[in-house]
């Protein structure tokens, strides 16, 4: 079978009935900073808040009406399904959306405004598609999938298409998330035939990235888990054609953490006053971390903003790591002397830096222990506190990249326990999701008494928990075996440097 001539499939892709050609818009306040300039691809401003539904209704625009009579059905994390439920309203037929439970609730309420029905399924897109390709059968009706057909790649390379119309002038690279690279694949396929000299930059969760694993593998590569972070692109392994193409076609892949995103949010917001959802941010992210990388200065580089579905409960975690996240702040545990005189001294040492964060408990009649939180300028100006500190005597370590410190022990200091004999500490994470947390607190023996338990909700994000347990070394065996039957993430934090110095017995 002859691969498709994507050229022509995109010239001549039918998206306008329904989509808007978004502006290509410079962000001049990032710009400004970065020393180049940084045009945003403006996706989120899609009737749907998002690219997708260029695919959706590309493929559906397409089909026989036979097809389209039996209705169509379709698997997708948000974004996918809001431009299905559109196109179908748009070609008078029914639409049936299979969702994760994990989806946040306003991408929900979107498909179901748009007349389509909504089925939540599974932890993950992988889980839902499964149910969804069963339905299909079941119900006789058409799959619409969300980024591994000609069709939709296409649509989603009309963005590709719009950016070098609006930006004849030079590009270094374009930017773009991956899930299960249809955006990327559509883009590079329309910019690697027309201008060949751009580079094609993917971009991925450091924990959801199956396309990155792929292309090192030279096959497609499935992923165990993936993080519901950036849930729009949460997705196991891509698809084959994605793959063929992103393997021909994409120059490199560049991998951002959850603080990156949550500072590309930030960084966003403040140029354009418009919120992207983390999956459309990933884009921003790499850029900022491209030019960091290659140290670039005066050249022009495009972020495709893709999608702007953010559940509003999520904003208060993006704001408390979009600071970490910029590196304009440090986390640190601080040793000082009990003795009159060295908070002076260490505030001294601190200087004209502004203290984010102080948390502090006597537990020892020598030593004072300090969990204190530091706006700086760049890591350079941490390091430079940091050896300030050794030539002064004071124990100090870093905790600004301890994930630990970071979700959990800052809310949370208060000393140790000589009652926590035999103490265990471990880290969880749970799809949020009803029932999730009983499961865990109910799978637990109940004479395994807990001597610590901390949980945050973080609305879509997974459900965070840790907790200390006490149990006597001859039971670690059913320990373990309760680790494996939970079915949860976890990360035994037991000899964490963290927990040591703050908590530990």
């Amino acid at each position: 079978m002859n691969a498709p001539d994507y050229l022509q499939k995109i010239l001549t892709a039918r998206v306008y009935d329904v989509a808007a050609e978004t502006p290509l818009e410079k962000a001049p306040i990032l710009s400004a900073r970065l020393n180049n300039t940084l045009l945003l691809k403006r996706e989120d401003m899609q009737s749907v808040f998002s690219f997708k539904l260029r695919g959706a209704y590309n493929k559906m625009v397409q089909l026989p009406r036979a097809e389209l009579d039996r209705g169509v059905i379709c698997a997708s994390a948000g974004n996918h399904a809001q431009g299905v439920a559109l196109a179908a309203k748009r070609l008078g037929t029914r639409a049936v959306i299979v969702m994760p439970v994990t989806t946040p609730i306003v991408k929900v309420h979107a498909v179901k405004a748009r007349g389509a029905e909504a089925i939540l399924f599974g932890d993950s897109f992988d889980e839902a598609y499964v149910h969804a390709r069963a339905l299909e059968t079941e119900r006789g009706m058409c799959f619409v999938h969300p980024f591994d057909d000609p069709d939709v790649i296409a649509g989603q390379g009309t963005v590709g298409m719009e950016i070098l119309r609006q930006q004849q002038g030079p590009i270094r690279a374009i930017f773009v998330p991956i899930g299960g690279g249809g955006l990327i694949s559509g883009i590079a396929s329309y910019v690697k035939r027309v201008r060949p000299e751009v580079a094609i930059i993917g971009v991925e969760p450091i924990d959801s990235d199956a396309m990155s694993k792929s292309l090192k593998a030279g096959k497609r590569v499935r992923l165990e888990q993936v993080g519901l972070f950036a849930d729009g692109v949460a997705v196991k392994q891509v698809g084959e054609e994605t793959f063929r193409l992103c393997r021909e076609l994409v120059d490199e892949i560049i991998l951002v953490d959850t603080d990156d995103v949550c500072a590309a949010i930030k960084d966003v917001f403040e140029d354009t006053r418009s919120i992207l959802e983390p999956a459309g941010a990933l884009a921003i992210a790499a850029a900022k971390a491209y030019v960091e990388r290659e140290k670039l200065k005066g050249e022009t580089l495009v972020a495709v903003a893709s999608g702007a579905n953010m559940n509003f409960e999520r904003l208060r975690f993006v704001a408390e790591r979009a600071e970490v996240g910029e590196r304009h702040e440090a986390i640190l545990a601080v040793t000082i002397p009990e003795e009159r005189g060295s908070f002076r001294r260490f505030c001294e040492l601190v200087g004209s830096r502004n203290v984010t964060e102080f948390n502090y408990r006597i537990a020892d009649s020598r030593l004072a222990r300090i969990f204190v939180g530091l706006a700086i300028h760049d890591r350079a100006d941490i390091a430079a506190l940091l050896k300030s500190l050794a030539k002064h005597h004071f124990s100090a370590l870093d905790l600004s990249e301890d994930e630990f410190a970071k979700s959990h022990l800052r809310h949370m200091v208060g000393g140790s326990s000589a009652l926590a004999r035999d103490e265990l500490l471990y880290r969880f994470e749970f799809p949020e999701r009803p029932g999730a947390l009983m499961k865990f607190l109910t799978s637990m023996r109940p004479d395994w008494n807990i001597s610590l338990f901390h949980y945050r909700n973080h609305g879509a994000d997974v459900g965070r928990v840790v907790v200390g347990m006490q149990v006597p070394p001859e039971e670690m065996g059913e320990f373990r075996e309760f680790l494996d039957a939970l079915a949860y993430r976890y990360w035994d934090e037991s000899a964490n440097p963290a927990y040591r110095t703050f908590l530990s017995p």
